[in-house]
């Protein structure tokens, strides 16, 4: 019978690995497990970090990648965290990048896969008893967080969406109009992506379907983004519910530079708080 599971390969008890994109010493002590997540006959490969002398259901959250990324995006994450009392899980996509721990196959990449992956390490750390679930998605990541929260409801206590990339499918559909003219290989940015990636997306409208999710929303974006699209964001911010924050940060990109990192955490913080 399929189920969830967890293997622990090490535990180390140690002064936080994470640093800030500032270049901060660390300053708090943590447990960091390498933790492997099973959903089905994917295996999921992340790090758990644990801040110490914290409640064991300490509310915790799930850090997802952008397209090509890993889970070294989310170390960034752990200081801001840790302060907060919060645990973060920070993990690779099977498929997702050519650096992927769980598989670095990425012709095998899926969005699809990844909702169900996002959605199986929430149901794994619900099972061992936590209630305050915090999903954090960049870029490609922000797109399956938004999708994997509008089918967990209230499973998701909070969503951060940082530079979402909420016109992927848009932005395919205008290369590969139709079904037809899509290739075997594609290959972005140095990455080989299968037919499959485009035909599960092609029908996809992300903008009608995060909307079904009612919980506290943050999102966090450059106006001189030149990947995705700005004005999703802002459209974003209208189909969720009343009080979701847009915040923009003036002449960043798609990826932040060390003082936008350090707004975005400014945020993130008083998003938790």
């Amino acid at each position: 019978m399929k189920r969830l599971c967890l293997l622990i390969t090490w535990c180390l008890t140690m002064t936080a690995m994470a640093q800030t994109a500032q270049g901060q010493a660390p300053v708090l002590q943590s447990n960091i497990q390498e933790l492997w997540i099973e959903n089905g006959n994917r295996h999921i490969y992340g790090e758990l970090f644990t801040p110490q002398n914290i409640r064991k259901k300490n509310p915790i959250a799930i850090i997802a990648h952008g397209f090509n990324g890993s889970h070294e995006y989310g170390r960034n994450y752990f200081e801001t965290l840790a302060r907060l009392g919060y645990s973060c899980y920070t993990f690779d996509f099977p498929c997702g990048s050519v650096r992927s721990r769980s598989d670095n196959n990425t012709l095998n990449m899926s969005i699809l896969d990844e909702v169900s992956d996002l959605r199986a390490i929430v149901k794994y750390f619900r099972s061992k008893g936590h209630r305050h679930i915090v999903l954090i998605g960049e870029s490609q990541g922000g797109l399956v967080s938004a999708l994997t929260a509008a089918e967990l409801k209230k499973k998701v206590s909070q969503l951060m969406l940082v530079y979402p990339a909420l016109c992927i499918p848009d932005n395919w559909r205008e290369r590969y109009p139709q079904r037809e003219s899509i290739k075997d290989v594609t290959e972005l940015w140095g990455v080989k992506m299968g037919r499959r990636f485009f035909e599960e997306i092609h029908d996809m409208h992300p903008l009608d379907m995060i909307g079904k999710y009612r919980g506290p929303v943050l999102i966090v974006q450059g106006d001189a983004d030149r990947v995705v699209s700005m004005e999703d964001s802002r459209r974003a911010q209208q189909l969720y519910r009343s009080g979701t924050q847009l915040h923009i940060i003036p002449g960043a990109g798609h990826g932040f530079k060390p003082q936008e990192f350090k707004q975005e955490m400014e945020q993130l913080e008083l998003f938790l708080k």
